[in-house]
């Protein structure tokens, strides 16, 4: 019953994007919707960029392993990567009206810093999206009582999000978005009231989370704790900005004003929400200790759906898996999306500048299902949980295009011989610590990296003004 209830659940899904699906009509529908989403929407999609498998699994399995101090990449840094990338896309790249972080580093650098940018982009989505893809493979598993193996559940997964992403794209995510996150939010605060009821109330998870440390958010240590700690943070936090999906999902919205409350609403409904599973997660050590104390051991990530198979009435379990499937499948459709569009626009176009809008559309589309099955690839073939998935994706943007991004936006000397420096310098840097050093590196690696892409970009650009003068800025 619970298989064929999900089942149902996603052919719904399904049957909305496609019915969203016959009003793309041109490149712009399919990269930003157009460009027309109200308020509303756009919150729903903001909150819906991070609010994946991620934030069910990977973020309630981490704080139940190490409290607060283990999930300050995500909800904290991400809410406020939302907040700043609002701010920053809202009034300063919105009125560029252009499709793709990549056309703003065309526009302010040059093609070289681009196509390498938008390369390091790229690369950053792997362990994003297959985290996404992984958590699908779980759930169908759990859901099939293993009738489906993880394996064909990724497969399955992938299938099922690209039916409607490469057909309605942008704007099909956006509206699906909408609804999920309706279904996400008064599904998850559904079992959370059932869970409550099983542990005596919210107050004593509350005391015992308290009592064992999981609460305590700044970590005990010397400063090397310290800074890692911080790296962690900040990794995530200004690492995600220069992403695709971050980027275009505020500026479809219907203007500058909108995108900006948009973004901050969609973050702040996020950091807030993203609690509710935690606390389910941890709920669970309190009903059945000994079991789920093994089990967190082994494979933290079956804590929360083993609590709600094991614990709680059909309709909750039914409730609960429709909301899940809900959050991954509208996560993972947009940063499905994004790199595919980035792909296409900043790279592919360059060598075919005449194609038409038709055929432009049918490239992007083409772009998606091909990075869908590289995604899926990696996915089935590594090892990492689905936290430290999405922890490690944003090394490569923070060290590589976060300088060029922001120095570009705020700094008028900033050229693209300093921008090119910059990203060599950073991601050479980074790449090199991890080499030589790997674990045992005292100071995060793609720390070490952002402050030599800084250094890069800032003496670079002054000794080269006039060699390589600047041929565009935001306040021209």
């Amino acid at each position: 019953m619970l298989f064929w209830f999900v089942l149902l659940y996603i052919l719904f899904s399904v049957g909305i994007g496609l019915f969203v699906a016959t009003k793309v009509k041109n490149t712009r529908d399919f990269a930003i919707a157009g460009r027309h989403l109200p308020l509303p929407v756009v919150i729903a999609t903001v909150f819906a960029t991070w609010f994946g498998a991620e934030a069910i699994f990977g973020v309630s399995s981490t704080f139940v392993e190490e409290g607060l101090t283990g999930v300050v990449a995500d909800p904290f840094g991400a809410s406020l990567c939302l907040i700043i990338a609002g701010i920053l896309f809202s009034k300063y790249l919105y009125k560029l009206n252009i499709i793709t972080l990549g056309d703003f580093y065309r526009k302010r650098y040059g093609r070289t810093i681009e196509v390498l940018t938008t390369l390091a982009i790229l690369v950053s989505y792997l362990g994003w999206v297959a985290a996404q893809i992984k958590a699908l493979g779980l759930i169908l598993n759990i859901v099939s009582d293993g009738a489906i193996s993880e394996q064909m559940g990724m497969i399955l997964g992938t299938f099922i999000v690209l039916t409607y992403t490469t057909l309605g794209g942008m704007l099909s995510v956006a509206i699906l978005d909408f609804i999920q996150m309706l279904v996400v939010i008064s599904g998850l605060l559904f079992i959370g009231y059932i869970v409550s009821g099983l542990t005596g109330g919210i107050q004593p998870v509350l005391d015992n989370a308290y009592d064992k440390g999981r609460l305590d958010f700044f970590p005990k240590g010397n400063i090397w704790v310290w800074i890692t700690f911080i790296g962690t943070w900040m990794t995530m936090m200004l690492g995600s900005i220069p992403q695709q999906d971050v980027f275009q999902r505020i500026t479809s919205a219907k203007s500058a004003k909108i995108a900006l409350w948009g973004s901050i609403f969609g973050a702040s409904i996020y950091f807030c929400f993203t609690f509710v599973p935690m606390f389910i997660a941890y709920a669970a050590t309190m009903i059945n200790p000994e079991f789920y104390q093994e089990l967190t051991q082994t494979d933290s990530q079956r804590v929360l759906p083993h609590l709600i198979t094991n614990y709680t009435p059909l309709f909750a379990q039914a409730i609960f898996f429709g909301a899940v499937i809900s959050a991954i499948m509208s996560c993972s459709s947009a940063t499905l999306l994004a790199p595919s569009v980035t792909f296409a626009e900043n790279i592919v176009r360059n060598f075919y500048p005449n194609m038409s809008d038709k055929q432009f559309l049918n490239v992007m589309r083409l772009c998606l299902v091909c990075f869908s099955i590289i995604v899926l690839i990696y996915a089935s073939l590594s090892e990492l949980s689905i936290f430290h998935m999405v922890e490690s994706a944003y090394k490569i943007t923070l060290a590589g295009a976060f300088t060029p991004l922001v120095f570009g936006i705020f700094w008028k000397k900033a050229n693209d011989f300093g921008a090119l420096c910059s990203i060599i310098g950073g991601v050479g840097t980074w790449i090199a610590m991890e080499l030589i050093f790997g674990e045992d590196i005292l100071i995060p690696a793609q720390l070490i990296g952002l402050l030599v892409s800084m250094i890069a970009m800032i003496s670079t650009s002054l000794l080269t003004q006039e060699k390589y003068p600047v041929k565009f800025h935001l306040n021209h």
